[in-house]
């Protein structure tokens, strides 16, 4: 359980983080994970928190999506129809700190380098007029970042976005709006299927949950019209890959 300073720090990291991986159609898992590792909370609370807190931001980019028209049925079902139900599997997989902080480390540097490689590739698609990835590649890719989201609380748009953009299956628009249900989907499989564990979710939870409710919003508002794409994700991949380090050295 955190002290109130540490909170509170929490409060506004997951604030920024939320705000940035919104400006690029994510929502924050990784990021979050990487917050909560610096401040050395255990496996089981930061799982579960860092998949509360994805749902939210993942819901909000999803009502934005759907109410600019570019939600795509055909454009994500074929990733949820593994993507789910491995997802609720791996939420119910419960490492140990001593395993989980070098797990996550490793997922966070993957980050950081699909995030670099999403950066390079972004403009490269801005002008695709795919809207329907391929059907069986889609149910492979969907179920194993699903398994490993799940597991690990990250979420899985970070990997799946990437993903989609180099294989050059949709727009970028579009991309940000199939990340943002298969994030929503995903974080909520794999919260039930952590259900054991959901007691231990901290008691600020609630403060954190309006952190990252009001970065959603002022992130996607701004990344919709103002702030560079490409930089901001340079950024983020900066940041995964310290705080991905530091676990990995923890």
């Amino acid at each position: 359980m955190f002290v109130n300073d540490e909170a509170g720090w929490l409060a506004v990291l997951f604030l920024v983080i939320a705000l940035l991986y919104a400006s690029v159609g994510q929502a924050g898992a990784s990021g979050y994970l990487a917050a909560m590792g610096l401040f050395g909370m255990a496996a089981a609370p930061m799982k579960v928190t860092a998949l509360a807190l994805n749902l939210l931001v993942a819901a909000i980019g999803t009502l934005q999506f759907w109410r600019m028209g570019l939600l795509s049925w055909r454009a994500f079902y074929p990733f949820a129809i593994l993507g789910v139900p491995f997802s609720l599997l791996g939420g119910a997989v419960q490492f140990p700190t001593a395993l989980y902080y070098p797990l996550v480390g490793v997922i966070l540097v993957l980050s950081a380098i699909q995030m670099i490689r999403s950066a390079k590739r972004s403009s490269s698609v801005q002008d695709i007029h795919h809207t329907e990835p391929p059907f069986f590649p889609a149910l492979a890719v969907g179920a194993a970042i699903g398994f490993i989201s799940g597991s690990t609380g990250t979420g899985g748009g970070i990997f799946l976005a990437p993903i989609i953009i180099s294989m050059r299956w949709v727009n970028l628009r579009r991309t940000a709006a199939v990340t943002a249900v298969y994030n929503f989907l995903n974080s909520a499989a794999a919260l039930i299927g952590a259900h054991a564990t959901l007691d231990t979710m901290p008691a600020p939870l609630p403060l954190w949950m309006v952190s990252v409710a009001i970065g959603g919003v002022v992130g996607a508002l701004l990344g919709s019209r103002y702030l560079p794409d490409a930089a901001l994700r340079y950024l983020l991949a900066g940041v995964l890959f310290v705080s991905g380090a530091k676990l990995l050295l923890a």
